[in-house]
Order: C-alpha cells, then sequence, then structure tokens
C-alpha cells in the first residue's frame, strides 16, 4: 500500500517512503531523550526542521539542576533524573554531566516574605547569614539585600554533552536522524502516522511524538489535531566580564522575585540574564537591547561590577503549557504522543522525561515515574475546554 495519502497525484506515489517503528518530530532534548529512550525498543527515525539538532532552544541553554524549581511534575522528574547525571551509562559522555554549584536566593527588603514562602516550601533550602554570602561572592553590594537563601545540592548541567549522549544512543540502535527534515504534512492512515518532510521524502511508523517544543502545537495543527496552547516565552542572556573578581566558583545568584540572575561561564566570565519571559510566536529568537540594559541594571544593584561592554549576548525560548506543567503522554488520537512544555526545567527533567515517555508508548508501568502521568497527562487540557 502506497503511503502517500488518498487522492495524492501520481508523483506523491513515487515519494521515497521510509518505514520506522517510531517518529519523533524535533532533535532538541525533548526529541533526542525521547529518541534514546525509544530506540531500546523500536527503530526510530528523529525529524528536525533545521540544519542542526537542538538549534533553538537546546543549543541556548545554560542549564541548572535545582530541585525545588518548576511545576510539581517537573519537580519530581527533576529528582528522578538526578541518579543519571551522577551516573550515566559506560561511554555516554566523556566527561561528568554535573559540576556542583549552589544557588542563592537574595530578598531585598520588599522580597523577604516572599523567600519566607520558598523556604517554606522547598527542600533542602535554609536561610543563609549575608555575611556568608559576602564571602562567596565579594562583589554583592552592602545593604541590597535583608536575607538570603541557599539550596546547596544543585549543579551545572553539560548541556550539549547530554543532548550528544542522547542523540549517539538512539543512532547506536540503529535509529536516523534527518536533518532539514521538515515535516509539511502529517496524517494517520491505515493505522500508522505518516510525515511528508520539505524533500518529499515520507517517514511512517505507528507512532508519532511531538518533541517540537515552540511549534508542538503548528505540529499539532498540520497532524490535524487540536493544539494544547503553547506559549514560547524569550528569554535573554548576556556574558560580561566581571573585572578583577573570580567569578568561577560563585554560585547562581538572583533575586527572590525572579528578576534577575548571574552564573559563572566559562574563562572566568559572568551570564547575566533579567529572567525574562516575553511572549512571543516561534521563531528564532534574538535579544532584545531594552532586556539586556534591564539585566545589567537589576545586576548592578545588587552587585559591584562596572560593565564597559557586553561581549556576547543571545535569547533563547522556553515554551510552557497553560498550566506551566509538562505534557507527556498520549492524546486524543491513538499513537500521537506529546512530548512539549519543558519551559525552563526540560534540562534537568530530560533523563526521566525521557523514560516516562517510553514507557507510556510501550504501555508499561512508569514504575516510580507514575505519580507525575496524571499531572503530564495531555489531555488534560482539552477536559478543561469541555468543562
Amino acid at each position: 500500500m502506497s503511503l502517500a495519502p488518498r487522492g495524492a497525484s501520481a508523483q506523491a506515489d513515487a515519494m521515497v517512503s521510509h518505514a520506522f517503528d517510531a517518529l519523533v518530530i524535533g532533535a532538541g532534548i525533548a526529541g533526542a531523550t525521547a529518541a534514546a529512550h525509544l530506540s531500546t525498543t523500536r527503530r526510530v527515525a528523529l525529524l528536525e526542521a533545521e540544519e542542526s539538532a537542538g538549534y533553538h532552544a537546546t543549543g541556548r541553554s545554560a542549564a541548572i539542576w535545582i530541585r525545588n524549581y518548576g511545576s510539581p511534575d517537573a519537580r519530581i522528574l527533576t529528582a528522578a533524573s538526578r541518579a543519571f547525571f551522577e551516573s550515566p551509562p559506560p561511554g555516554f559522555a566523556d566527561a561528568p554531566l554535573m559540576r556542583p554549584r549552589p544557588v542563592v536566593h537574595l530578598a531585598p527588603p520588599d522580597q523577604v516574605d516572599q523567600l519566607r514562602a520558598m523556604i517554606a516550601e522547598g527542600d533542602d533550602m535554609h536561610e543563609i547569614a549575608l555575611a556568608e554570602v559576602q564571602a562567596m561572592v565579594p562583589a554583592l553590594r552592602p545593604g541590597y539585600a535583608a536575607m538570603a537563601a541557599i539550596e546547596s545540592d544543585c549543579f551545572d548541567i553539560d548541556v550539549a554533552a547530554m543532548h550528544q549522549g542522547f542523540l549517539r544512543q538512539a543512532r547506536a540502535a540503529g535509529g536516523t536522524l534527518a536533518l532539514r527534515a521538515r515535516a509539511g504534512r502529517i496524517w494517520r492512515e491505515a493505522g500508522a502516522w505518516h510525515a511528508e518532510t520539505a524533500s518529499g521524502a515520507i517517514f511512517s511508523a505507528p507512532v508519532i511524538v511531538n518533541a517540537a517544543g515552540a511549534w508542538g502545537d503548528e505540529v499539532a495543527r498540520i497532524a490535524g489535531l487540536d493544539p494544547i496552547g503553547l506559549q514560547p516565552k524569550r528569554r535573554t542572556a548576556c556574558i560580561v566580564d566581571p573585572g578583577d573578581y573570580d567569578c568561577t566558583e560563585w554560585p547562581l545568584l538572583g533575586d527572590a522575585g525572579h528578576g534577575w540572575y548571574v552564573r559563572a561561564e566559562a574563562r572566568r566570565k559572568l551570564m547575566v540574564s533579567p529572567a525574562d519571559e516575553t511572549d512571543t510566536a516561534p521563531y528564532d529568537a534574538q535579544p532584545d537591547e531594552y532586556d539586556v540594559a534591564v539585566a545589567i541594571d537589576r545586576m548592578q544593584r545588587a552587585l559591584d561590577i562596572p560593565v564597559a561592554r557586553i561581549e556576547h549576548r543571545w535569547a533563547g525560548l522556553r515554551t510552557f503549557t497553560p498550566d506551566r506543567g509538562l505534557a507527556i503522554g498520549e492524546g486524543a488520537e491513538p499513537g500521537f504522543f506529546w512530548m512539549v512544555g519543558q519551559g525552563g526545567y526540560g534540562m534537568q527533567t530530560a533523563p526521566a522525561a525521557g523514560a516516562l515517555l517510553a514507557a507510556l508508548v510501550d504501555g508499561r508501568n512508569p514504575g516510580a515515574l507514575a505519580a507525575a502521568v496524571p499531572l503530564c497527562d495531555p489531555r488534560r487540557f482539552a477536559r478543561r475546554q469541555a468543562a
């Protein structure tokens, strides 16, 4: 039987068809980890619209594992992912995936109540004397903060190593990574999903995973399905020279109101962000000069660091569902699975999120991840709209 849709032209019938056990749309961290976990039981094709995998969000992420960050389901998957970061499979990466880095939250006088609430709700978070923060971050301006708290059990994530490790796993198991393979048409016929790319190639499988990030709703529409209401949000960051300060071992430092944060980067530089979440359409995000200026201004209110120039600036997309939880699981149509809505916690949840997705696709008991299943169910949005 032809894999082209009914009524297609003879030219379409002649297109090259590729049959797999699962298709994954999008090769960022969500798609890579989905493909890697699915590849243990299925032959997977990973379709990526861009010339390189992880171009938009994954490739611009400066990730850190923070147990208390994100929605309830994100926190479950974050905690469950820790063991993977500590001990990835042999050969997964050439260097450790994690590097310890505590997180310090500063509260100016008007944010003290907010910080106290964070401490009460969080795990492994406690108040720390401002003098101790000053010792860790000598650039801290006296009088900026009225209170501080620390999360000691946090660590930097080597995003590139993790992303490439999952892609290697998928390829080693016989998977295919198809770059410049934007899915222009997606349809279901005779119990299989079909995706036609711009080159005319048609990929088919009983299962398709929508891991397209900011373009997740667009992929659903192409497939003739209802979107779930994904909202991409732009986040801006820049790199500055901290001058005489050696910031290499500084904690990630920010305010309790999530208005700015800084983190050490390679070669003793400092990354600065206004922690912005600007609603936008899916696109190749570019930094806004105003947001860069805001980042520097907010940082300098807290830290005595003169900034002569911005060494580098960039922006990325963080895409959220309407309730800011993840969407992992089967949608309204059989065999159409969602793996979207990672927001700002896609990296720290990736290992467990991939395992959860694979268990749901295979119909297996997700074990310790079962508590996240109803929270991540993408069908919850349709139920709310119906109500």
